[in-house]
């Protein structure tokens, strides 16, 4: 079953509590930190260094964010659902975003961008490390020299101790949610059988009931680590995605700082 078709009417609702205000501060202050701007007069080349694709950028909040701080943004999600929500986003707010909808494996740009960036467990909807590893060649391919790619993913700790084999459930005033989620540790591969109700606009004692389930997997930094390096990308930091400090045993989401370095191998 296809993730994210009926889902992402409700995801914003249901994503109201998600910090992106929080995550915009620290990824800014992260590409401020890392970013190495080339000194050049022409302007196609200050654009591309001035440009992030969101990859995996979902209903676009965090997309409209950065644009508001003056990048342009290009977003990519191979969800037709959640880019129409993004659409409608971009067509209130007028932000100048380039939407495209990309299998993240497989994407292609036009020209190379300054940073790319993926949060929010885009990466954990990779299931195999071959397939992770497609996605860094690519985006060491398609960053501008020395520019940076930031991305967060759970850890396999967070999946297998944390979550475990849960059931979720959340009741609002137009629509309510069932998750079951099992953790398979043979596979290290996180299911969770979403059930969401949702009040029909026309008749408001109804509620359509609709089904979805999603496959995560979960990784490891020293995973990760080996992944970025044999994608020819150079990590230069890593921290624990919600404490923003040290990444430790116990961390249950990790953010890699990873900067564009061509074909060669280069480590920290």
């Amino acid at each position: 079953m296809e993730a994210y078709t009926d889902f992402a009417g409700v995801y914003d609702t249901f994503m109201d509590d998600t910090p992106y205000e929080k995550w915009c501060t620290f990824l800014l202050k992260l590409l401020h930190r890392y970013e190495k701007k080339e000194e050049t007069s022409d302007s196609r080349l200050l654009q591309e260094q001035n440009s992030i694709l969101d990859l995996g950028c979902g209903t676009g909040t965090l997309t409209e964010l950065l644009a508001a701080e003056g990048y342009d943004m290009i977003g990519i999600d191979n969800s037709q659902g959640m880019l129409q929500i993004a659409m409608d986003k971009k067509e209130r707010s007028g932000m100048d975003i380039l939407y495209l909808q990309q299998d993240m494996r497989a994407f292609e740009l036009y020209g190379t961008v300054g940073a790319v960036i993926s949060v929010c467990d885009s990466m954990n909807y990779l299931l195999t490390e071959e397939d992770l590893l497609s996605v860094f060649r690519l985006v060491n391919n398609y960053l501008y020299p020395d520019g940076l790619f930031l991305f967060d993913f759970n850890t396999v700790y967070k999946y297998e101790t944390v979550i475990g084999d849960a059931t979720i459930a959340e009741n609002r005033e137009d629509c309510s949610f069932i998750w079951e989620n099992y953790y398979h540790p043979e596979e290290e591969i996180n299911e969770y059988d979403l059930t969401v109700f949702v009040k029909n606009d026309k008749e408001e004692d109804f509620f359509r009931r609709f089904q979805e389930t999603h496959y995560q997997r979960g990784y490891r930094p020293e995973q990760m680590k080996a992944l970025v390096r044999e994608a020819g990308l150079c990590l230069i930091a890593s921290f624990d995605a919600d404490t923003q400090k040290e990444v430790t045993a116990e961390s249950e989401r990790v953010l890699m700082v990873c900067r564009q370095s061509g074909t060669k191998e280069l480590t920290k």
